[in-house]
């Protein structure tokens, strides 16, 4: 059956292809609570938190996209973009008369038809500012629909419909299917848009800065003329695309209309104390866990963007103190042996950058050491070689392990860790590439094993240990923790 665009009559089982991805275990999230039966698989073991996510949800994930995962036959499959049609899942699936969509295809013909919805787009602070956006309207009592491509800690999903008129939903530009090459966001309905960057990513879709930026501008006239755009002006490549909207603009960051500044930072409690200016008049001024610049011009963002769904800052302010934060943004997950072990989703330069500046915001003057894994597509290419070199500036220690799966990456075209440790030293900064293994094929579970054992020996009591990589890291996180707690038992 050819693809659709709308919902089957008499839908009761739907079938979610590449179920683990965080946006994809979301939808499955909301397809549950609306009623109908779900099954999924995925090409690989799930790894917490999207598998715990999906069972406490009672879905269990077929692990390998094989044609079977279609019996019993579903009403209708919904394709994340992870997979390939060459799959045996997605071949059975294409001769078969069972009617399939994307995941957005079915976002917007399910759950966005009708609604106000603010979709936060930029190539960094997508996450961190969708869930902050949907518990500001929460903590409000505007009972908002959510999708939030991350684990939001003060939510029991991270997705729902919701009952109020508002849907905050993160608007991803990485491609649709692999029936439909254009970005995520296309399918959003927005009312409005909250604009945070525009950089190039997703080396493996988009060729160059450029490319990237044409996609941001096929969102622009998606927003009606009576909805709004608010977008970091002080970035040219935002300005530029912003500029082409018909709708209002709504522009922050330094010395704009919307405008923020750090009032001060408790590092006992953890919370930094920031004002929102507007016109040059305090705003509102509040009290938040999220810290350091970048998260600073990210609540702007939200409060410019609420403002004008008529939230005061008195509505406001018990949200931003109550706000919980996001699963790997910032996150610290134990503590063992005096040292804080931090896990971060980071993996762009620029968000490297942006992570470890905040958590030296937050420890001051404790020894921090970052752990970087080159696991994303375009972590893994030299097209930020150099920009990584200067990525690093606010760690004491940086460790980088060898990035893995590189066969279908051209050799001239791969990133080299021995590189970046080598232009760090240059630097006078103290780098090392751990992670090896055995051998420069080992798994990368091995590699995570060795770098939590160095780690470990070399730790002190009061260093702060972030981690930093968009996937599991071979659970480097639970071998550090358990290296380091086995130094107190001695």
């Amino acid at each position: 059956m050819p693809l659709v665009h709308s919902l089957p009559e008499n839908l009761r089982h739907v079938h979610v292809m590449g179920i683990g991805g965080t946006a994809m275990a979301a939808l499955a999230g909301m397809l549950a609570d609306a009623g109908y039966t779900v099954t999924g698989s995925d090409g690989q073991r799930v790894y917490p938190p999207m598998s715990t996510y999906l069972e406490q949800l009672g879905i269990t994930v077929m692990e390998g996209y094989r044609a079977e995962n279609l019996d019993p036959k579903p009403d209708l499959v919904v394709v994340g973009n992870v997979v390939r049609a060459s799959y045996p899942e997605a071949e059975a699936l294409l001769a078969s008369d069972i009617p399939y969509l994307s995941f957005p295809g079915l976002l917007g013909a399910a759950f966005l038809e009708g609604r106000q919805n603010i979709v936060v787009a930029g190539t960094h602070g997508k996450t961190t500012t969708t869930a902050l956006t949907a518990w500001l309207l929460e903590a409000a009592g505007r009972d908002p629909g959510f999708l939030i491509g991350g684990v939001a800690s003060n939510f029991d999903r991270t997705a729902r419909r919701g009952g109020g008129g508002a849907f905050v939903i993160e608007g991803d530009e990485y491609d649709t299917a692999f029936f439909d090459k254009g970005p995520k966001f296309l399918h959003y309905r927005p009312k409005t848009v909250i604009l945070t960057s525009v950089e190039f990513d997703h080396a493996d879709i988009y060729r160059d800065l450029e490319h990237c930026k044409e996609s941001f501008l096929r969102l622009m006239p998606l927003v009606p003329e009576d909805g709004c755009v608010v977008a970091r002006w002080d970035d040219d490549v935002v300005a530029s695309v912003a500029s082409t909207a018909k709708a209002e603009l709504r522009r922050y960051g330094p010395g704009q209309d919307w405008d923020g500044r750090i009032e001060g930072m408790d590092t006992s409690t953890g919370l930094m104390r920031f004002s929102v200016l507007h016109e040059g008049r305090v705003f509102g001024t509040f009290e938040t866990p999220l810290v350091g610049e970048h998260n600073l011009y990210n609540q702007v963002a939200a409060v410019a963007a609420l403002a004008r769904e008529g939230l005061t800052a008195a509505e406001l302010a018990p949200g931003f103190l109550s706000f919980k934060g996001i699963k790997r943004r910032q996150e610290l997950i134990g503590e063992r042996a005096g040292v804080s072990v931090i896990d971060d989703f980071a993996h762009h330069p620029t968000a490297v950058r942006l992570t470890l500046d905040a958590l030296r915001l937050r420890f001051g003057a404790r020894r921090l050491w970052a752990i970087f894994e080159p696991r994303s597509n375009t972590s893994r290419r030299n097209v930020f070689q150099d920009a990584y070199a200067e990525a690093f500036g606010a760690a004491d220690l940086v460790v980088i392990a060898p990035p893995r799966d590189l066969e279908r990456i051209p050799e001239a075209e791969r990133f080299s860790a021995e590189a970046l440790v080598a232009a760090l030293r240059a630097r006078g900064d103290e780098a090392f590439v751990w992670g090896q293994g055995s051998s420069p094929t080992a798994e990368a579970e091995e590699g995570a094993e060795e770098i939590a054992r160095l780690v470990a020996a070399n730790a002190c009591p009061g260093d702060v240990v972030a981690v930093l990589s968009n996937g599991g890291f071979g659970g480097l996180h639970r071998k550090l923790l358990a290296a380091l707690g086995a130094l107190t038992q001695r």
